[in-house]
């Protein structure tokens, strides 16, 4: 059965579960200085993380952590390119948490603003098939070529012709031709209505050109976008450990 999910959850969208960094992307090599990141016990399981560095032309930022220094590494956020910081708030207590700080890179397609409708009466979204919410790679015409998104041979690369279908009142399927021929994966990208920022939705694979959303009843008026995108390279790691919760009063 397929795991409907609203917009407003975070989607790594690669097999497992929600909010997980399932493979250990590749290190790109870019010219600007790595992110130097410190992370700050500011309350006993409160961490504070602050960076500095140059992400020129990055399209945002994720700040990720683990438990263990090579262990595997879980999205916390994306963040606009500009953000300098960020707190990791309401951890267990008395356990170790190692952080890293990315920027990513890459182009966007072209934006769909749209409005869903209003439920019909009587509908039952259980009662629909909803295969088309899986992420598939769709044949593309023989005539369109993949371009480097990365490097001095960047020259295109951007996905083309995105377009949102509406599904049902409260899903949208999005298809796009792929352009990009490096990309580490592409990311789904939503801004709500009256928002001044587009956030990430859903992280896809490599190759995907079709996927799925499910919106909350609420949800009516969006605008959409894709993006092929690289990692650049990762920050130092800090790690702090939280306290301990204090005794039981005797």
């Amino acid at each position: 059965m397929t795991n409907v999910l609203p917009l407003t959850l975070l989607l790594l969208v690669s097999g497992l579960a929600a909010g997980c960094s399932p493979l250990q992307p590749k290190v790109t090599s870019e010219s600007e200085p790595a992110i130097r990141l410190a992370a700050t016990l500011i309350t006993p399981t409160d961490i504070a993380l602050e960076w500095s560095g140059k992400t020129t032309n990055a399209a945002g930022l994720i700040v990720e952590f683990a438990t263990e220094p090579n262990g595997e590494y879980t999205t916390i956020q994306f963040l606009p390119p500009n953000q300098p910081r960020f707190t990791h708030p309401n951890l267990l207590p008395g356990t170790t948490f190692y952080y890293r700080v990315r920027a990513y890179y890459g182009p966007a397609s072209n934006q769909v603003d749209l409005i869903l409708p209003e439920p019909p009466p009587g509908e039952d979204l259980d009662k629909h098939d909803h295969a088309w919410i899986q992420p598939q790679t769709l044949p593309q015409s023989a005539r369109v070529t993949k371009q480097p998104i990365r490097g001095a041979n960047a020259v295109g690369g951007a996905p083309t012709e995105l377009t949102a279908t509406v599904m049902h009142s409260s899903g949208v399927r999005f298809t796009w031709t792929d352009h990009a021929g490096d990309e580490e994966g592409y990311l789904l990208e939503i801004k709500p209505r009256g928002s001044p920022e587009f956030s990430v939705a859903a992280v896809l694979d490599p190759d995907i050109n079709s996927f799925g959303i499910i919106t909350l009843p609420h949800e009516k008026r969006w605008s959409f976008r894709v993006r092929a995108f690289y990692y650049g390279k990762p920050s130092n790691l800090a790690h702090q450990t939280t306290g301990r919760e204090p005794a039981p009063a005797s």
